[in-house]
């Protein structure tokens, strides 16, 4: 409870001050003259006589309860509201056999996809879908408020479920796509792979023309050195065995700064998570938080308190403890 004049409740110090005052003054009025009051001091006491304080009592405490009602006691609910205009994200997740490397404890696919669900149980209002490739592209989550069931769909994706290799271009396109009727103010892709192309009827930069056409902006993350070289089961079409063939960072980075967006480099799993970390707060979404407060006036109690005291007062006053003369 709150009052909104507290000032006036420094009247309640007067309260005690006028009783003590009303007291003083009744001991020290005068009464009947008696030559000899031996005989009535044995007397029995009547409990009106015992009890004659209360009426000034309850007008003490009339007093007090109108100086609360006058200081305009209130109680409030406060209620807060939070609203965002979210942005649209799509994640693209490189699944390739290259992925199983172990420089990232436990090995970097597990690390990037940790680090990616991190990432979407920090959204508020965002729709976040993600895409998996390989030698080949798929959407695994379209666009969607459901964190957890995006999680647990993350959770499920494995490397080997489609042919070796590395598409970034398609997988790129891919997700460009999902986001092509997209509303929201701002649309990202945030493209994760630790190779180079080669695979794919789209290479990365048709892919970045087509982002940058359509306003999504690309976060490129590479994982890995560009010197590494990805352990890979099987040769992949069209490179020769025995090539080096680690994170194109050239590539990338054109990719990402054609679109307005920013490339990352992770050589271990505390980076990546830092740079995870990095985007989304550059991304994060504004949120506007409001403030309701529904204050009601409680000072009708406290007056009517103190109408019923005073009306008790009278009424005793009046009869049981009335003077006099």
């Amino acid at each position: 409870m709150t009052f909104v004049d507290p000032y006036v409740l420094w009247l309640l110090v007067a309260v005690p001050a006028l009783g003590a005052w009303r007291w003083w003054r009744r001991r020290r009025a005068g009464g009947l003259r008696y030559s000899d009051t031996r005989p009535a001091r044995g007397a029995p006491v009547a409990w009106t006589v015992r009890w004659q304080w209360v009426p000034g009592a309850l007008r003490m405490g009339a007093l007090a309860l109108g100086i609360l009602a006058l200081a305009r006691p209130q109680t409030q609910e406060t209620t807060k509201t939070k609203t965002a205009e979210g942005i649209d994200i799509m994640m693209v997740l490189d699944a390739s056999s290259s992925m199983q490397a172990e420089d990232f404890r436990p090995t970097r696919f597990k690390a990037a996809r940790r680090a990616a669900d991190a990432f979407v149980e920090g959204r508020v209002s965002d729709r976040v879908g993600l895409v998996v490739f390989a030698a080949k592209a798929y959407t695994q989550v379209p666009l969607t408020l459901d964190y957890s069931f995006l999680r647990r769909m993350l959770e499920e994706v494995e490397i080997g479920a489609v042919e070796d290799g590395t598409a970034v271009g398609t997988a790129l396109a891919t997700a460009v796509n999902r986001l092509k009727d997209s509303e929201a103010d701002s649309k990202v892709a945030i493209l994760l792979t630790d190779g180079r192309n080669n695979r794919g009827q789209i290479d990365p930069q048709t892919a970045a023309e087509i982002a940058q056409a359509l306003s999504v902006r690309v976060y490129a993350i590479g994982v890995g050195s560009a010197d590494d070289s990805p352990a890979q089961t099987e040769p992949v079409p069209g490179e020769r065995r025995g090539t080096t063939a680690g994170v194109d960072a050239e590539m990338l980075r054109s990719v990402a700064a054609s679109t307005g967006g920013q490339y990352f480099s992770a050589t271990d799993r505390d980076a990546l998570e830092r740079i995870y970390a990095e985007i989304d707060a550059m991304e994060a979404t504004p949120v506007d938080e409001r403030i309701y407060t529904d204050r009601t006036e409680q000072y009708p109690w406290f007056l009517g308190g103190a109408l019923g005291l005073v009306l008790v007062e009278v009424a005793l006053s009046t009869t049981l403890f009335r003077r006099f003369p």
